[in-house]
C-alpha cells in the first residue's frame, strides 16, 4: 500500500497550534506523556497475553528505551509493548476520540495557565511531542499481526501512514525530530533528571542508550507497593499526572494496603479539577485494575461506582485470578468486597476532610458534587454516609450549608427539610414561590443539579425530617409566624376574595388545575405551583427539554389574596358580582405566573395584545 495522507480533526489542528505555543516554558512535560503512553502498551500488553498468550511478552522483559541521537537531531521513545495497526495510528494520534471535545476546544484559549491543566483533562498528551518537534514519526507493529506502519507529521494540518519496517515483534518507536532550541533534551543527564522527576514510580524499566551504553534510570518499582514512609508528595503527585494523563494537582491522596480475608492495594486521587465529561454518559472511572502487578484493565465498571467516576489510581488485588475475563470481574465476590471497601474508605476520608477543613471540603464538592449525589440515588448501602456529605446552596446561609447545619436551625415545630428545585441558585432565592418561607424565616435548600429531582423521593428524609418541595403540594405555614409583623399578611383577607376565586377557575377551566388563596405568597400577586400528585415544576422542565415528555401538565394558580392587584379585583368582584368580564385579567395573571416561573408563554401573541389594552386603559386611550 503507498503512503497516504489525512486531514487532522479540525479540533486537533487547533489544539497542536496551542499546545507548541501556550506551553512552551512546560515543554519538558512531553517526555512524561510520551513515556506514560509507552507504560499503557506495556500494560495493554500484558492484558491481551491472559486472553492470547501467543501475542504476549513470553521471556521478554517489557520496557521502555529512550535513544538520543545528537547527528541526527532525534530523540526515540521506543517500547515493545502492544503497539497498534494502521487504523489504530489513525484514529489514536489524529482525532481526540474524547467525549466533550467540542466544550473542550471552547475552553482553550491559547492562555498557557489556562489551557495546561484543561488539555491534561482531556488526555492528549502525545501532542505535547511538538512543543519539542517539527516532525514527529512513529513506527509501530501491532502484537499479533504481520506488518508495521509508520505515521509522520509536522504538526501542520495533515499526517501520513505507509507501510513500514519494524525490527521487532511488535511495539512502538516514537522519534522526535528536535527543534534546534530543544536541543537540551538530547543530553543523557538532562534526561535522567526529567525521568527522576516526572516518572521514576513507572513500574517497568525506563532505560537511556547513549553512546554505546545502556542504563536504566528510573526505580522501575511499582509505587503503590512501597510504604507510605517512603514516597513523597511529589512522587504522589506525578504518579498521579502519569496515571491520570493529567497536569493537575490532586486534591486528595488515598494510599492503602488491606489484608485479611481478602488483600489488595490501592493508591487512589481526587483530581484538583473537574474535567468536562464528568456528566457524559459514557465517562467512566479512570482506575485502573492490577492482579499482582499485572495490569487487567482499566473499564472495569464493577470497581467503582458510577458516581465516583472522577477517582484516578490503581487498585492491586493479590486474591483474583491472573487469566480473570472481564465477563468473570462482573460476577466475582472478591470484587465486590473490594468494591465495598474501596467506597467506605473513599467516604470515610471525605468525612474527615469535610470535618477538618470545610473550606478545603468547598472546593472538592463545587467539583464532584453533582456526582456524589447520584450515589443518594443508586447507592442505598451508603446512603447514610452520603447524607453526611452532602451540601447545598441555602437561604438561610451564604456558601455551603450541609443537612445537619439545615437540622440545626430548623424552627421549632418544623418537621419538613424545605427545598426548591431550578438551574440558578440566585434565581431560585427570586422566586416567589419562596416568600413565605423567607418572611417567616424558613430556610430553603436549593438544589441546581439535575439528579436533585430524583434523589430526595428515594431517600425520604434525613434525621427524622422528610423532604418538601416548596413549588409542589400546599405549602400550610400559618403554624409558623411571621417575621416582621407589620407585612401585609397582617392585614385581613379582601372582602371578596372567595369570589374572586371563583370567577378565576371559570376563566381558566381549561388552563389550570385550581385556582386558590396562597399562604406562600407576600409580595407577588400570583405563583404557579405542581400538584401535590404531579412531577415538580423543574423536573416537568427538565424532562421535556429532554424530550421525555410532550406535554405540560396543568399547573395550580395561586393567588395573594392581601396583594394590592389582588385586593382591588376582588372588590371589584365585590362591588359588579359575577357578571364581571375576568378573561383577560385572568389569564394576565397566570401570563404573569408562567414568566415568573421561566417558562414559555402558551399564547405570546395574545399575552401583547391584552398588555396592551391594559396599557391602554392606564393611560385613558
Amino acid at each position: 500500500m503507498d503512503q497516504e495522507t489525512h486531514p487532522f480533526q479540525a479540533e486537533v489542528s487547533r489544539l497542536l497550534g496551542i499546545v507548541t505555543h501556550s506551553l512552551y516554558t512546560n515543554r519538558e512535560i512531553f517526555l512524561r506523556e510520551l513515556i506514560s503512553n509507552a507504560s499503557d502498551a506495556c500494560d495493554r500488553l500484558r492484558h491481551l497475553a491472559q486472553t492470547s498468550p501467543e501475542t504476549g511478552p513470553g521471556e521478554e522483559e517489557l520496557r521502555i528505551v529512550l535513544e538520543p541521537d545528537p547527528a541526527a537531531s532525534t530523540l526515540t521513545i521506543a517500547d515493545n509493548g502492544v503497539g497498534m495497526n494502521r487504523d489504530e495510528l489513525i484514529a489514536n494520534l489524529g482525532t481526540i476520540a474524547r467525549s466533550g471535545t467540542a466544550k473542550f476546544m471552547e475552553e482553550l484559549a491559547g492562555d498557557a495557565r489556562r489551557d495546561l491543566p484543561l488539555i491534561g483533562q482531556f488526555g492528549v498528551g502525545f501532542y505535547s511531542a511538538f512543543m519539542v518537534a517539527d516532525r514527529v514519526s512513529v513506527v509501530s507493529r501491532r502484537a499479533g499481526e504481520a506488518g508495521a506502519w509508520r505515521w509522520d507529521s509536522d504538526g501542520a494540518g495533515s499526517f501520513t501512514t505507509a507501510p513500514a519496517a519494524h525490527d521487532s515483534a511488535r511495539g512502538t518507536r516514537v522519534t522526535l525530530h528536535l527543534k534546534d532550541d530543544a536541543q537540551e533534551f538530547l543530553e543523557p543527564h538532562r534526561l535522567q533528571e526529567i525521568v527522576r522527576s516526572y516518572s521514576d514510580h513507572v513500574a517497568l524499566p525506563v532505560m537511556l542508550k547513549s553512546a554505546g551504553k545502556e542504563e536504566q534510570i528510573n526505580a522501575g518499582r511499582a509505587l503503590w507497593t512501597r510504604p507510605k514512609s517512603a514516597i513523597t508528595e511529589r512522587q504522589y503527585a506525578e504518579f498521579y499526572r502519569h496515571a491520570a494523563h493529567a497536569f493537575d494537582e490532586p486534591w486528595m491522596v488515598l494510599h492503602n494496603r488491606a489484608e485479611g480475608v481478602i488483600s489488595y492495594a490501592s493508591l487512589l486521587f481526587i483530581p484538583g479539577a473537574r474535567p468536562h465529561d464528568l456528566f457524559q454518559p459514557e465517562r467512566k472511572h479512570g482506575v485502573k485494575l492490577y492482579v499482582r502487578r499485572v495490569f487487567v484493565t482499566d473499564h472495569c465498571d464493577d470497581l467503582l461506582p458510577g458516581w465516583l467516576r472522577f477517582m484516578r489510581g490503581v487498585v492491586d488485588s493479590e486474591d483474583l485470578p491472573l487469566n480473570i475475563s472481564r465477563e468473570t470481574l462482573q460476577k466475582n465476590p472478591i470484587l465486590a468486597k473490594m468494591r465495598s471497601g474501596l467506597v467506605k474508605r473513599i467516604l470515610g476520608e471525605l468525612k474527615t476532610k469535610a470535618e477538618a477543613a470545610p473550606e478545603d471540603y468547598a472546593k472538592f464538592w463545587e467539583n464532584f458534587g453533582g456526582a456524589i449525589k447520584e450515589g443518594l440515588y443508586e447507592e442505598s448501602n451508603e446512603r447514610d454516609a452520603l447524607l453526611g456529605l452532602v451540601r447545598f446552596r441555602s437561604t438561610g446561609a451564604e456558601g455551603w450549608v450541609s443537612l445537619a447545619d439545615y437540622v440545626a436551625r430548623m424552627k421549632p415545630g418544623q418537621s419538613l427539610i424545605y427545598t426548591a428545585a431550578g438551574d440558578d441558585p440566585d434565581a431560585l432565592k427570586a422566586s416567589p414561590q419562596l416568600e413565605g418561607f423567607r418572611a417567616r424565616g424558613l430556610e430553603v435548600l436549593l438544589l441546581t443539579d439535575a439528579v436533585d429531582e430524583f434523589w430526595p423521593a428515594m431517600v425520604g428524609g434525613y434525621n427524622g425530617k422528610n423532604f418538601r418541595s416548596v413549588t409542589q403540594g400546599e405549602s400550610d405555614l400559618s403554624a409558623f409566624p411571621l417575621l416582621d409583623a407589620a407585612t401585609k399578611e397582617a392585614e385581613p383577607p379582601a372582602k371578596g376574595i372567595h369570589s374572586l376565586v371563583a370567577l378565576l377557575k371559570l376563566a381558566l377551566t381549561d388552563k389550570v388545575k385550581d385556582v386558590r388563596e396562597s399562604d406562600r405568597l407576600t409580595d407577588s400577586a400570583v405563583c404557579l405551583v405542581a400538584d401535590a400528585r404531579d412531577a415538580d415544576l423543574h423536573l416537568e422542565r427538565l424532562l421535556r427539554q429532554h424530550k421525555r415528555i410532550e406535554t405540560r401538565a396543568a399547573r395550580i394558580l395561586e393567588i395573594n389574596p392581601r396583594h394590592p392587584l389582588i385586593r382591588s379585583l376582588a372588590a371589584r368582584v365585590s362591588d359588579q358580582g359575577p357578571d364581571l368580564k375576568m378573561d383577560d385579567l385572568a389569564l394576565l395573571l397566570l401570563d404573569q405566573a408562567q414568566i415568573l416561573e421561566g417558562e414559555p408563554l402558551a399564547d405570546p401573541a395574545g399575552f401583547a395584545r391584552r398588555l396592551a389594552s391594559i396599557m391602554q386603559k392606564g393611560v385613558g386611550a
